[in-house]
This record gives structure tokens, sequence and C-alpha cells, in this order.
């Protein structure tokens, strides 16, 4: 192997020089920081003075409207993904100066919907997994968790109904959205003989993202459906002939070697998160809307529920039809747009379509996914 070689005087200089540029850029990052944090206790004194109930500390927009800017004013080398993740962390830090804020999510620990949390919120946030997407809504609802993450659409097998049909009795707000690329991986722990693997554990839409690749490299192993990723993480610990398909987090989590990686059939595989709170959310200027409408089952119901969404001008990004509780055979439209549901157009367009529908729910306006 060959050996480094020795720098000359000179190059040493040049490094030293670098090195030292680096401690003062360095002293200047960590002092605008804490000028940063000092800001944002201001802010929260501001906001106490002048409240008379509930403070919100947390604004959607604003963050957003940060995130975009300090994007825009990138000019690298670092790229404008991880530009905009180290500005979240810096916010999230410094809002849990005024306030840490409590996030639940579809648990356990280790999931990819921790991983959108985490993206979301920061790692200042305090998390809280919870056993079930309703559960999720419920710590919400009751003021245990001030917000919470739960799994909407995945580009590979579809929306998360159970995700949609919380919505029809709930009172939550979306809040935002969080999009995040899937990484699917093999793993086994310290104790698992990898040529012996009899079962894959893994939750059933990972499954179901992996199945030619299982077809292909794992044809006669059982495929067992589980709650979450993490809990097939955890199942391989105690298993000698056992492998969990799950993300990166998981691994980290409960200490487990990738046998395999990125064993995901469609490269592109993401999955959209959904944050869900109790206030709505003002404009930010990049925006989306979703709605949840029922029409009167008669003739026409599809077309004039989409008509007023066309001719106003309206962008639709997803249309999704769920069974109504009111009655056999009928139906209800979840629909998500882009733009604000204040909005001139979309004022207009929901006022038609009111005239028409049997009943119309809001389920939010909030900023698109910056991320």
């Amino acid at each position: 192997m060959a050996e480094d070689k020795p720098m000359s005087e000179s190059e040493q200089q040049q490094l030293l020089k670098l090195r030292d540029r680096i401690d003062a850029i360095d002293a200047d990052i960590g002092r605008l920081i804490s000028e940063r944090a000092q800001c944002a206790q201001d802010v929260a004194e501001v906001k106490k003075a002048h409240s008379d109930g509930d403070i919100v500390y947390y604004r959607p927009e604003r963050e957003a409207q940060v995130l975009r800017k300090a994007m825009d004013r990138n000019k690298g080398p670092l790229d404008d993904e991880e530009m905009a993740r180290l500005f979240r962390e810096i916010m999230s830090a410094c809002l849990a100066l005024e306030q840490p804020i409590k996030v639940a999510f579809l648990g356990p620990e280790g999931t990819f919907t921790e991983q959108a949390a985490l993206k979301h919120f920061g790692h200042s946030a305090v998390s809280i997994p919870m056993s079930a997407i309703d559960e999720v809504f419920r710590e919400v609802e009751a003021g245990a968790a001030n917000y919470g993450v739960v799994p909407v659409e995945n580009s590979t097998e579809g929306v998360v109904n159970h995700t949609l049909d919380n919505f029809m009795d709930s009172g939550l707000k979306i809040c935002g959205e969080v999009e995040l690329r899937i990484h699917q991986h093999l793993m086994v722990s310290d104790i698992t003989k990898t040529e012996n693997i009899t079962r894959i554990y893994s939750h059933s839409q990972s499954l179901a993202q992996c199945r030619k690749w299982l077809d292909a490299h794992y044809p006669n192993a059982e495929r067992i459906a589980v709650n979450s990723n993490a809990e097939a993480a955890k199942r391989v610990k105690g298993e000698w002939n056992a492998a969990a398909i799950a993300g990166e987090m998981a691994a980290d989590r409960y200490d487990l070697k990738k046998l395999a990686e990125k064993i995901e059939d469609q490269p592109d595989n993401s999955t959209r998160f959904l944050i869900i709170g109790t206030e709505e959310v003002p404009p930010s200027g990049c925006d989306k809307s979703s709605v949840v409408i029922a029409m009167h089952n008669e003739p026409g119901a599809l077309h004039n529920l989409l008509e007023p969404f066309h001719r106003h001008n309206v962008d639709l990004t997803r249309v999704e039809t769920r069974p109504s509780r009111s009655g056999n055979w009928n139906y209800v439209f979840f629909i998500d747009f882009e733009g604000h549901i204040t909005d001139d157009n979309i004022a207009a367009a929901m006022k038609e379509i009111g005239e028409k529908a049997s009943d119309i729910k809001v389920l939010g306006a909030y900023p698109k996914a910056v991320l």
C-alpha cells in the first residue's frame, strides 16, 4: 500500500491558514446561532405579553418561508436539501427554548413515520410513539401532543385508507406534509444464520414494495406482516432463522446488520406523511389544501364535483373515493389541490360545489413539503 507523500512546508502553512479560517467561521456561526436563539426567546416574551389565552409558538407557514429562503439563497457547494436540513435543526433548537413541541407519531421507535417527524420538526422536538394511527389522532385531540404525524400515501402501494377514515370523525386539521424517500433494507441480527432464513418480517406495505426482489432472492421464505417495520426489526433479535425489512433508522435503533440494501422494487419509492394539529394555518405563499366532499347519489355527481375546479383553474393533485358511513353505496371524495383554501379562485370553486354537495369538510390548508 502506497504511503502518503509528506507535505512540504508551504503546503503545511496553507493547511494551517485554512484551518484558522475554519475556526474563525465556526466562531461566527456559533455567535450568530446564539443571537438567533436569543431572538427566539424574545419572540416568546412578546407573545406572552400580548396573549390572553393559549400561545402558538410553532408557525408552520413561517418555518416553510424560512426554509424556502435558505434554499433560494444557497449558492453551494451544499445542495438545497442539506442546507434546509441544517436550518431545520437550528429552528428546532431555537423553538425548544420557547416551548418544546410534543409530536405523536405512528410507532414504535425506528419507523419511517418517526423519520418523517424528525425531518419535519427536527431532533429537538419531543417525539411520542403510538401503536396505531387512531391513537395518534386521539393523542393530539386530547392535548397530550401538539402535533401528530401519520402516513397518507405511498407512490407504489397507494393511499393509507386508515388515515383517511380517521379524518371522517376528527376535528383535527392538516398543518403540513412531509415527503420521504423510502429505502427498504433486509436486516439480520447477530444470531441470524443467514444461509437458513425461512421467514421475513415487515409491514404489509413494505413487503408489497419489495415483492419482486423477494420473489427473486427468497422465494421460499415465509413473509409475515406485522404492525410496523420497527416491530419486525425487534422480532429478529431473538430468532436465528428470521430477517426483517425496514429502514435505516430501525437498523441503527435495534443494532441490526444490513444483509441487502435498497431492495424496493421501485427506485423512486416515496411516502407522503401528514402533520395533524388543532389550528388553521395561514397562507405561506406555496400551499396545498385538502377537503372531503360528500355528493348526492345521482347521475353526474362526479362531473358536478370536478367541473368547478376545472373552470376556476384549480390544480387537483389527488382524488380518492371512500365509502360513506351514512348509507350503503354512498361515497365521499378526498381531494388535494394546489393553493390555499382562502385563494380567490379556490373560494369561488368551493362556493359552487357547496351548492351541489351534501357536505363539505375542509381538512386543512398547509405549506407544501419543502424538502
